[in-house]
């Protein structure tokens, strides 16, 4: 890992993901690194095999679009401050053939994600994508291990 150039950190539910985001700004400085920060926004209603009537969410999907650029823009606001060059990336689609194409069109060299316990919410939208990149991915991989903030919802996680 001598030669990292370029760090990824892909962020799930951006509010929360300032420790692993952080985390992979200390390994891009350490290693004289760019940084790139990926959310990738997923629709669970999309999957192959759901016949759901659904009315358009095209509405929905510019407000989480705008949500999260702001969220990433705070995320990365910090690194920015201290003169750290960030790219931010945000992808629709399937998390991992996104996150995969990311890495293999950028050329990155360590892909650093959150590893936390999962609530029901976070397992149905994001399923086992950690399993997934890790047997996928052509780069190294640190896996972030953090607590996360309980879902502000009204169900139990």
């Amino acid at each position: 890992m001598d030669n990292l150039k370029r760090v990824l950190v892909v962020c799930r539910l951006t509010g929360s993901c300032g420790p692993v985001v952080r985390a992979a700004a200390d390994q891009a400085r350490t290693f004289g690194a760019e940084l790139y920060v990926a959310h990738i926004i997923h629709d669970p209603f999309g999957i192959e095999g759901w016949n759901l009537p659904l009315p358009s969410l095209e509405k929905d999907l510019r407000r989480l679009l705008e949500k999260t650029r702001k969220d990433m823009d705070q995320l990365v606001a910090e690194e920015k401050r201290e003169g750290m060059a960030v790219k931010e990336l945000i992808r629709e689609g399937k998390p991992v053939e996104e996150i995969e194409k990311i890495v293999r069109d950028e050329k990155i060299d360590l892909l650093v994600l959150p590893a936390h316990e999962e609530s029901r919410l976070e397992h149905f939208l994001f399923g086992k994508d950690n399993e997934d990149l890790i047997r996928r991915m052509p780069c190294s991989i640190l896996l972030v291990k953090w607590e996360a903030k309980p879902a502000p919802y009204p169900w139990p996680a």
